[in-house]
């Protein structure tokens, strides 16, 4: 082979194996270009907020939070509901953050700033719990999978003019294990561990009517064992699935939540994504008298709740965040005695 030849083809092999080096390296480049660009959209993306409700009506209360890790926000909306002044002070945070969604319950009652006060770790805040009569809380306590009290099981109305007991499901607000929130109407069927059950449809009991059945594994139908570590419960139902389903008649808490009457209201509830909100509304005076349970509903499911359960209110409704009143009480000598309350502090 001539000399030319040889020359010519070790030419073109060198102009081959640098045109691959050059792509390779050029297609190095890229990939860690590409990778950079990825990082820095993360290392620059904004937290996603805990809540997203309209800044016109929700005031963020940085004030209240200087001391709170990410996931925990607190807002207060002072707009007028219905021509009706207003003082709502809402919590929201993320329950797989680190923060801990705790119901307590004492033997003899105190206020939600003593509840505040005798928690030991970082606390962020407290609301009112439950129903109560006396030191007997009539409302679920379930804390770490242990339940302290349960949903009150009978009460007594007349019916043909005779005392008559009825078996009333009433609401609940749990999380589970893996902190996922749900509402259900419950009740304890049997004794001692393992006997409350959930319902997607309370009993339809009414005061006047034939009384329901005692709730069972099988009635209401669709029962199923509650499976939450820690739940609160509260009476009538607000939301269930994105839709207001208030169910005060079927609960037989019509006369004690007088849901028609503006008055104070405290609500626990969650959102699509998981984080929990709890609402507390001012009322018991002509410039600010409170919410009908109707309104309250309208709010939960206005700042998106996609389930909602409204909680002991009235003179017992108090929620105290960073140490601080917000809602001023209903009762002249202040804050209610109570015996349940709900803490959120750090996990």
């Amino acid at each position: 082979m001539s000399k030319p030849i040889i020359m010519i083809r070790k030419l073109y092999t060198i102009a081959i194996t640098s045109l691959l080096i050059g792509s390779q390296y050029a297609c190095q480049k890229a990939e860690e270009v590409g990778l950079y660009s990825i990082y820095q959209l993360d290392k620059y993306k904004q937290d996603k907020p805990v809540i997203e409700l309209d800044p016109t009506v929700w005031e963020k209360q940085s004030n209240l939070m200087t001391t709170f890790p990410k996931g925990i926000e607190v807002y207060k909306r002072t707009a007028a509901i219905n021509a009706k002044g207003a003082s709502l002070f809402l919590l929201a945070f993320n329950p797989k953050l680190n923060i801990e969604l705790k119901p307590v319950l004492s033997s003899s009652a105190k206020t939600p700033t003593a509840f505040y006060n005798d928690e030991s770790g970082d606390v962020y805040a407290c609301i009112n719990g439950g129903y109560f009569f006396g030191t007997s809380s009539l409302s679920l306590v379930q804390y770490n999978g242990v339940v302290n009290a349960t949903n009150v099981a009978s009460l007594n109305r007349s019916y043909n003019g005779v005392s008559t007991p009825y078996y009333p499901t009433r609401a609940a607000f749990g999380l589970s294990s893996s902190y996922v929130p749900s509402v259900a109407w419950v009740y304890n069927v049997t004794a001692g561990a393992g006997g409350l059950y959930a319902y997607s449809i309370p009993s339809p009991n009414a005061e006047g009517a034939p009384p329901q059945a005692r709730p069972s594994n099988a009635f209401p139908a669709g029962g199923v064992l509650w499976d939450k570590q820690t739940s609160i419960g509260g009476s009538p139902m607000l939301v269930m699935d994105s839709v207001i389903n208030i169910t005060d008649v079927a609960e037989m808490v019509t006369a004690s939540a007088t849901p028609s009457s503006a008055r104070p209201r405290s609500a626990i509830g969650y959102l699509k994504n998981g984080n929990v909100v709890i609402v507390a509304a001012q009322g018991g005076s002509t410039e600010i008298p409170g919410l009908t349970m109707q309104e309250l509903a309208e709010e939960m499911l206005a700042v998106g709740c996609m389930g909602a359960v409204n909680l002991d209110g009235g003179g017992s409704t108090s929620l105290v965040v960073d140490g601080q009143k917000t809602v001023v009480p209903s009762d002249a000598a202040g804050e209610r005695n109570v015996v349940s309350a709900l803490i959120v502090k750090k996990r």
